[in-house]
């Protein structure tokens, strides 16, 4: 059985305590999504008149997943969101190899460079070195702190803060 939102969500908090990692997640994990964007867009072939490229594939994968984590609203949110990141990354790719790569691999080593600062924060390993698909559940942390700070998803926040433990972006709006 798949792993639900839930229990990814408080799996991934427990990695991400202290408020200025979860702050650089906000800007290392969108980072980082769009550096595969630029790069995979350069990859592409025609269905018809169509070009497809596998930048698209992945972020048609990636939200067949998301999809099936059973919270709809949470799954289709992050879905746009790299959706909007990957749209973005695109028009990148048509350019020089130089520009090309210049834009991918410095905004996937800068975004890194961004998540590592917050894990020293945290003093902890960031959550993929022990589960991969952590990978995956970053950008929906992410999308879900948003939305959290947003008002939506009391219950959903209140389950992963019973299982991790407070933490989340009210800590950086209301520090205590």
């Amino acid at each position: 059985m798949a792993r639900q939102a839930t229990d990814l969500m408080a799996q991934y908090a427990a990695y991400h305590r202290d408020r200025r990692n979860i702050a650089t997640h906000f800007v290392g994990i969108p980072l980082i999504v769009f550096a595969i964007g630029v790069l995979l867009a350069r990859a592409q072939f025609h269905v018809g008149e169509w070009t497809v490229t596998a930048a698209w594939l992945t972020w048609g994968a990636a939200t067949i997943w998301y999809l099936t984590r059973g919270n709809l609203v949470l799954g289709l949110s992050t879905a746009i969101v790299n959706a909007v990141l990957m749209a973005l990354a695109h028009p990148l790719a048509v350019g020089s190899t130089g520009a090309w790569l210049g834009w991918g691999l410095g905004s996937f080593l800068v975004g890194w460079v961004i998540q590592f600062v917050g894990h020293y924060y945290e003093g902890r390993k960031p959550a993929f070195v022990d589960d991969l698909i952590g990978l995956l559940v970053g950008p929906m942390f992410v999308v879900g702190e948003a939305l959290f700070a947003m008002g939506w998803g009391r219950d959903l926040l209140a389950e992963i803060e019973r299982r991790a433990g407070p933490t989340h972006l009210r800590d950086l709006t209301h520090p205590a």
